[in-house]
């Protein structure tokens, strides 16, 4: 490794924490605004407002690191991929949970990676509700806050709760195996509508693991970096063009990530 990639890596990684404050801070004003509105209409104005707080969140971030560093790509959720073909690609997503948002659930983050060289190295969510961050880079640990991270020591599924998401982008088929399987050995889920928030937790060990047949890569990137920092174990997420296609998402600790494994329905290698 040459010192001025460390300290690229580093640089950016600073800069990520904080950014991801601001934008998540500014989505919470948002979050507290949709409470206020008039409670005859209030599902199409919290629509309205979370596509607000989705677009303007993007733009503060967007501006942020482009300002800072210009060189970068961008891709946002929101507004797709800008300075394609970037050697350093931010991956960002404002608001993941927007129907937490929507309604009043406080289980939504802002989520963000950065990729280097095609290699996946740095993760952070910012929980804005409970002002949690969880921040990794390759080679630094993952942490809560200030508080170093690591998986749950479960040595079986039922040692403890599995975080799971699915979306209406794939089959039941593809997820109810894997829900089955979890269920038969013991084992119990929850699902709280941020898939990026749930696998920052199993990075953190307050879940098991986390599992999805398919993630977009601004909600996806985050959590593997945080549980590979955290000492356990993914899938690699970028394979077969997962940046622009997405992927499965698998993550756990070490002892759990082979048990787990087998009950997908997709190749995970």
């Amino acid at each position: 490794m040459h010192h001025s990639d460390n300290s690229e890596r580093l640089n950016r990684y600073r800069f990520a924490c904080e950014l991801a404050e601001t934008g998540g801070r500014l989505a919470f004003q948002y979050y507290q605004k949709r409470e206020e509105l008039p409670v005859d209409h209030k599902g199409e104005d919290a629509q309205d407002v979370v596509s607000l707080a989705d677009r303007e969140v993007e733009a503060l971030v967007k501006s942020r690191i482009a300002q800072s560093f210009p060189e970068d790509g961008f891709l946002g959720e929101e507004s797709g991929f800008a300075q394609d073909g970037a050697r350093v690609l931010w991956v960002v997503d404002p608001i993941d949970g927007t129907s937490s948002f929507l309604n009043g659930l406080h289980t939504w983050c802002l989520s963000l990676a950065v990729i280097i060289d095609g290699e996946p190295v740095i993760g952070v969510v910012y929980d804005p509700n409970h002002g949690e961050l969880f921040h990794a880079c390759k080679g630094s640990g993952a942490w809560l806050n200030d508080r170093p991270i690591t998986p749950h020591p479960a040595e079986t599924v039922a040692d403890g709760v599995m975080g799971v998401g699915t979306s209406h982008r794939v089959t039941a088929a593809e997820f109810l195996p894997f829900l089955d399987a979890l269920l038969q050995q013991g084992g119990m889920f929850v699902r709280n509508g941020s898939g990026a928030l749930m696998s920052a937790w199993a990075a953190a060990g307050r879940l098991i693991g986390y599992y999805e047949p398919h993630m977009n890569p601004w909600d996806g990137l985050p959590g593997i970096v945080l549980m590979r920092e955290a000492g356990g174990l993914t899938n690699p997420y970028l394979a077969e063009d997962g940046i622009k296609r997405g992927n499965p998402v698998l993550l756990a600790s070490k002892t759990l990530y082979p048990q787990l494994k087998q009950w997908v329905k997709q190749n995970l290698d």
